[in-house]
């Protein structure tokens, strides 16, 4: 494995204790166990302050993993974290795929290579603005299926991932001389529940699937965390910048003998279309670390490095009933930026730690420099009219779920037999619709906005009523987040009479480079195809500022959502995703217009609604 060094930390000044340091085994993987001894960590029976920040493999392209982690080595940290999101690796049941981008081993294994710990995060719940807070779309095709339950079916899903999970990373936990120090049981349950049984049933699941050579424990809130907590196993607490001194008062009161880690520290914030683009203060932020440290705390910062919810893999929240969608850049405002920029927060972390531990750290890898590229003029397009799949016959109205699919879009088509104006209602549109009479766009839904229903006119008998959907990312965290199908999951009236006899047009927008592409200009819902030719591949930033809403897709490879409505404004495309010579570039947008050109740039535009 090579040398692995880590340098233990110095105990607060508070506490006034030395912390050794100590190197890991240069030749043989060396076995290590944390342990918890009263208020603090244990490390091989010496004191251990962990020092941690979070990276999510999925987020990072796989080239850029060994640079995100030796910027973490450099800024200090002794430990990464680390979520797994189920919903990557088992994309269909019993369907597994732990290769390439997806081999999160691979990433655990490098984190080591650098001197780092781990600590892994498995779920099979982990929120993470991630889509369905990382459960597998497919899991809602069984109308039956009560997720983060012990709902049988659920229970043997579950069983079955995290068995699978354990085969991968299992062998990399401390005692058997992987990193993996830690594993958390579940994710901020008291969240969501109070099922103590069911935490149980998980923490057993862990243990069964081999998870049984780290500590294990659970994170929630500290107001959540009676809830979400196992008597058995130690908890440790999340909570945002400003509350440290508040929060950490109140894990003293519930666990007076257990130790004080703060388990995410939002040291920045997620955007939701439609919304602001969050910054915090990076020296109130310092200032608050210092302080954690100076007591001897651990702490995890949420996040380290955010990276990109790739694709279709953005989540959302439910705030006082408003749906709020994810933005695509899981940017966050932390210490390095969504391309791997050092941002002035990672420097005045880096002088809080070091001058804390006494420790000599390596300088930061190389900049990987973002440049502009030749703007993209696209020379074909398709009409997504010409480009529907068999339909799918049914009485009734079919989610997303209810055909076998997860992401993407689906068109609902249907006849109305008599010429009439009405109120058109859709009840429980998930996310955002697009209707049509005739060919022609009648008018928008926007689930964000809390609109269901429109007034159409029909003016003649039999005509044709298209309502095409997108599933603009399914709710992540809350109560209701486990109701969450996509397209329409209702029905859909006219006037209070419920519509019947539809065809259903899966578009999960797998083969968008198969499509019949021609030179005839192409407005509305279309996709439109270019050639980018590079001579040397380097990371840049598609600007999306002049598009609609929709997707951008890199040789076949979706890279993200874009919407005019903000804040974001590009979309990062990294190096590795280039090949050197002619790329394909497709952009799919609700709202096309002709003869557009999208330029290429050399940084990040995060809040295209303030500047």
């Amino acid at each position: 494995m090579g040398m692995l060094k880590q340098s233990l930390i110095l105990c607060g000044a508070l506490l006034g204790c030395l912390i050794a340091s100590a190197p890991l085994a240069a030749q043989s993987p060396a076995v290590h166990q944390l342990r918890v001894n009263g208020d603090h960590f244990e490390l091989d029976g010496k004191p251990f302050q962990i020092i941690s920040g979070a990276i999510h493999s999925a987020r990072v392209p796989r080239a850029y993993w060994r640079d995100r982690l030796r910027k973490a080595k450099a800024m200090g940290l002794n430990t990464i974290e680390t979520y797994v999101f189920w919903n990557v690796y088992e994309r269909e049941p019993g369907k597994f795929d732990f290769s390439g981008q997806n081999d999160i081993a691979e990433f655990i294994r490098e984190a080591q290579q650098e001197g780092l710990y781990v600590i892994l995060r498995p779920g099979p719940y982990v929120c993470a603005e991630w889509e369905f807070g990382g459960y597998p779309a497919w899991l809602l095709r069984d109308p039956t299926m009560e997720v983060r339950t012990s709902n049988p079916a659920f229970m043997a899903a579950a069983s079955r991932w995290l068995h699978r999970l354990g085969q991968e990373l299992a062998p990399l936990q401390s005692a058997n001389g992987g990193p993996i120090i830690a594993v958390q049981v579940e994710n901020e349950y008291g969240s969501f529940g109070s099922d103590h049984n069911y935490m149980e049933q998980i923490r057993h699941l862990l243990l069964d699937s081999g998870f049984n050579k780290a500590m294990l424990y659970t994170a929630d809130g500290a107001d959540e965390l009676p809830n979400g907590s196992l008597p058995e196993l130690p908890a440790v607490i999340n909570f945002g910048s400003g509350d440290a001194k508040e929060e950490f008062a109140k894990l003293a009161k519930l666990r007076p003998n257990s130790p004080r880690m703060c388990g995410e520290y939002w040291d920045g914030w997620f955007d939701h279309w439609g919304g602001k683009h969050h910054v915090t203060d990076p020296a109130a932020e310092a200032k608050e670390l210092q302080w954690m440290l100076e007591q001897g705390y651990s702490v995890n910062l949420y996040m380290f490095h955010g990276g990109t919810s790739f694709g279709w893999m953005n989540g959302a929240n439910i705030d006082g009933g408003k749906y709020e969608p994810d933005v695509t850049s899981y940017d966050y405002d932390v210490p390095i930026s969504e391309s791997g920029e050092l941002r002035p927060k990672y420097f005045l972390f880096r002088d809080v730690i070091r001058k804390l531990t006494g420790a000599s750290l390596p300088d930061p890898p190389a900049p990987i420099t973002a440049q502009s590229l030749p703007a993209i003029n696209f020379a074909g397009a398709a009409s997504i009219w010409d480009a529907l799949p068999k339909p799918i016959a049914s009485a009734k109205i079919l989610s997303m779920e209810d055909v076998g699919q997860s992401y993407g879009y689906i068109l609902y088509r249907t006849n109305i037999a008599h010429a009439q104006s009405g109120e058109l209602r859709i009840d429980e549109l998930r996310s955002y619709g697009q209707v049509y009479l005739d060919g022609k766009l009648t008018g928008t839904l926007d689930r964000r906005l809390g609109q269901s229903s429109l007034p159409i006119k029909v003016e003649h008998d039999n005509a044709r009523l298209d309502i095409l959907v997108e599933n603009t990312g399914r709710v992540n965290f809350g109560r209701q987040f486990p109701n969450e199908r996509a397209g329409i999951t209702h029905q859909v009236t006219l006037d209070g009479v419920p519509l019947a006899n539809w065809q259903i047009y899966p578009l999960p927008m797998q083969g968008v480079s198969a499509l019949a592409y021609n030179s005839a200009s192409c407005t509305g819902a279309c996709f439109y195809r270019a050639t980018l030719h590079v001579n040397n591949p380097t990371d840049t930033f598609v600007d999306t500022r002049a598009l609609g809403k929709g997707q951008v897709f890199i040789n076949g490879r979706p890279l993200g959502r874009f919407w005019n409505i903000g804040p974001q404004g590009t979309l990062y495309l990294p190096a590795p995703w280039l090949k050197r010579g002619n790329n394909e570039i497709v952009v799919f947008d609700l709202d096309g217009k002709a003869n557009q050109t999208v330029p290429l740039i050399d940084h990040a535009i995060l809040d295209a609604n303030g500047r």
